[in-house]
């Protein structure tokens, strides 16, 4: 009996002194930040590494990470300026970088972030259309991330972003807006279509002045050939009639010329009167008769009639 106590009470004081041992040492892992108090006041904070803790005397009454963390904001129901209920959540990204303050600064920092991110993000949902909604995330996001990183401060937690998932709006406002984009397609189809038209008929009217243009140029240039043409015949035709007309006055001027007009004359009157004669069976005979004699006369002194007057 005394042999099995004194085993009992080896075994208890072995347990005793593993169970002091245990919670004597206190190893933190990499990215944590654990508050030690003693006697219920701040003591200090162990980082990552081997520490010695006193017990009953000190106790380790918060433990954080110092990891960024990811928190799933719950979808929550927002007023868009314009009167449209529409349905947002988002994600949200902060880390501790005060582990003393978010211990003692609030009671849950998690908590009071996903809070104060669904308020600010009613706030700017409602500041905007819902047109605008989709196209100002980026806007709305920054906005969120300020507010959040400002109240956040004091409790040693440092928001780094915050991203919109969805944005829901109910089922009526969602077909409306499919019809207003397919009235918007249509509209612009229209658009291209009467835009393709008026290309084709500027392009048409275009071709079609461009050809009266070359058709008007080559009447041009043909007219112009023909009057030059025209032209340079006048020139040459009048060129040899003066030519022909100093020769001839140059013949008159050599002596016996004057006769030689004379004959030449008398021969073409006689010729045509000769002509006159033979075709027609009533003759018309000048009334001064003279003039035949003077034709004769010269006809004769020239030599043309041989033994007349």
């Amino acid at each position: 009996m005394g042999t099995f106590l004194s085993y009992l009470i080896s075994f208890f004081i072995l347990w005793l002194v593993f169970t002091i041992f245990f919670r004597l040492i206190r190893i933190v892992p990499e990215q944590e930040a654990w508050i030690v108090e003693q006697f219920g006041k701040y003591r200090k904070t162990l980082g990552a590494g081997l520490h010695i803790i006193i017990p009953i005397i000190q106790k380790v009454a918060y433990k954080h990470t110092l990891k960024e963390q990811v928190i799933d904001v719950s979808p929550q129901s927002c007023i868009t300026k314009d009167n449209v209920q529409v349905t947002v959540d988002g994600v949200l990204y902060l880390k501790v970088v005060d582990p003393v303050k978010a211990s003692y600064g609030i009671n849950n920092y998690i908590y009071a972030s996903i809070q104060l991110s669904q308020t600010t993000m009613r706030s700017e949902i409602g500041k905007i259309e819902l047109d605008n909604t989709f196209s100002e995330r980026d806007t709305i996001n920054n906005n969120i991330v300020k507010a959040v990183d400002v109240a956040s401060d004091p409790w040693g937690v440092k928001v780094t972003r915050y991203e919109i998932k969805d944005i829901t709006p109910p089922l009526s406002v969602l077909e409306s807006m499919e019809q207003q984009v397919m009235a918007e397609r249509e509209k612009r189809a229209q658009i291209l279509e009467s835009e393709g038209e008026r290309e084709a008929n500027i392009n048409t009217a275009k071709g079609e002045k461009q050809s009266a243009i070359n058709t008007s140029e080559g009447e041009k240039i043909a007219r112009i050939n023909k009057a030059e043409g025209e032209a340079y015949y006048i020139r040459t035709v009048a060129e040899a009639t003066a030519e022909s007309l100093e020769e001839v006055s140059k013949a008159i001027a050599e002596p016996g010329g004057k006769q030689a007009v004379k004959l030449k004359i008398a021969q073409d009157f006689i010729a045509k009167l000769n002509t006159i004669l033979n075709s027609s069976k009533t003759s018309v005979m000048p009334l001064d008769l003279s003039q035949i004699k003077a034709v004769f006369d010269t006809a004769s002194n020239s030599g043309l009639i041989k033994g007349g007057k």
